[in-house]
C-alpha cells in the first residue's frame, strides 16, 4: 500500500510549530505532497529540509515568504522536475514532480500549487494564464505512458457540493463559471480521476479541506473543498482509501490522504 497526502501549509515553518511533523512521523505516509512552503530552501532546518525517515525536494519561489511547493519521500525518486517552462511561474514556485520506478510499473507523483485569483482582478488574470500554460502539462503527463498522481491546491471548487455556500459564490474566485468548466475538461471522459470523488461522488459537509480564517468558519463548517488529488485512469482501480484528516489543524487547509494500491 502506498500512502499519499496533499496539504497547503500556509507556511512550512508555521505548520511544524503546530505539530505537523509529530503528525507527520504517526501517520506514515510514503510520499507527502506541501503547497505554500513559504521559505527558501537556505532558511530552514535540517528537519524541516528532510524529516527523519524522508527525503525532502523543494521548488521555493524567489520571493521570500511566498508560494512554493515541495515533497517528503520515503521513496527515493529517480527524478526531480521542476517548473513547468513558463517563468512568470516558475518564479512563484508552482510546480514539482517526482518520477519512481516501482515494482510494478512506472509512477510519477506532483505536488501542485494553482494561483489564487481572490485577491485582485490582477491576480485572477494570473490565475487564468496558468490555467491556459498548465493544461499541456496535464496532457503531456497523461500520454507520458506513467501512471500520475497530481496533488494540488487546486483553488477551485468543482462541484456545488465542494462548498458550503456555493449559490452566494458563484461570481467570486474559485467557484467561477470559467474555472469549474477548465476543471470539469481535465476530468472529461476519465482523461483524470479525482480519486476522492471516485469513493465519494455524493458527500459534502465532509469534503472540505480549507476553511477561511474570518468569522466562524471552520467552527461552522463552512468550508470549500480546494485540495485533491487527480490520478490517471491506471491508478483508478488502486484507489483503496481517501480521508480528509481534521483531528489537528496545521493551517487553514486540511491534509487530503489517499491510500493506493501500490508498491
Amino acid at each position: 500500500m502506498l500512502r499519499v497526502i496533499t496539504l497547503n501549509l500556509n507556511g512550512l515553518r508555521s505548520a511544524s510549530n503546530k505539530g505537523l511533523h509529530e503528525w507527520l512521523a504517526l501517520v506514515k505516509a510514503d510520499v507527502i505532497c506541501l503547497q505554500e512552503v513559504k521559505a527558501q530552501e537556505a532558511d530552514l532546518s535540517a528537519e524541516l529540509l528532510s524529516p527523519k525517515g524522508y527525503n525532502g525536494y523543494f521548488h521555493c519561489a524567489l520571493k521570500r515568504g511566498y508560494s512554493g511547493v515541495a515533497i517528503y519521500s520515503r521513496l527515493r525518486p529517480e527524478r526531480i522536475a521542476s517548473g513547468i517552462g513558463v517563468e512568470e511561474f516558475d518564479a512563484e514556485g508552482r510546480y514539482i514532480q517526482a518520477d519512481y520506478d516501482l515494482p510494478d510499473g512506472p509512477l510519477s507523483v506532483v505536488s501542485l500549487y494553482l494561483p489564487s485569483g481572490s485577491s485582485s482582478e490582477e491576480r485572477q488574470a494570473a490565475k487564468f494564464r496558468f490555467m491556459e500554460a498548465f493544461r499541456p502539462c496535464m496532457d503531456a503527463l497523461r500520454c507520458s505512458g506513467r501512471r500520475v498522481i497530481v496533488c494540488a491546491d487546486w483553488n477551485i471548487a468543482q462541484r456545488e457540493a465542494d462548498l458550503k455556500n456555493w449559490r452566494s459564490n458563484q461570481k467570486n474566485s474559485g467557484f467561477l463559471p470559467e474555472e469549474r468548466a477548465w476543471m470539469a475538461a481535465l476530468l472529461k471522459d476519465d482523461a483524470w480521476v479525482d480519486a476522492y470523488r471516485h469513493l465519494y461522488p455524493d458527500t459534502t459537509d465532509s469534503c472540505y479541506t480549507w476553511w477561511s480564517n474570518r468569522g466562524q468558519a471552520w467552527a461552522n463548517n463552512v468550508g470549500w473543498r480546494l485540495d485533491y488529488q487527480l490520478v490517471s485512469p491506471a491508478l483508478v482501480p488502486l484507489v483503496a482509501a481517501c480521508s480528509v484528516y481534521k483531528d489537528q489543524r496545521f493551517s487553514d487547509h486540511a491534509p487530503l490522504i489517499v491510500d493506493y494500491r501500490l508498491g
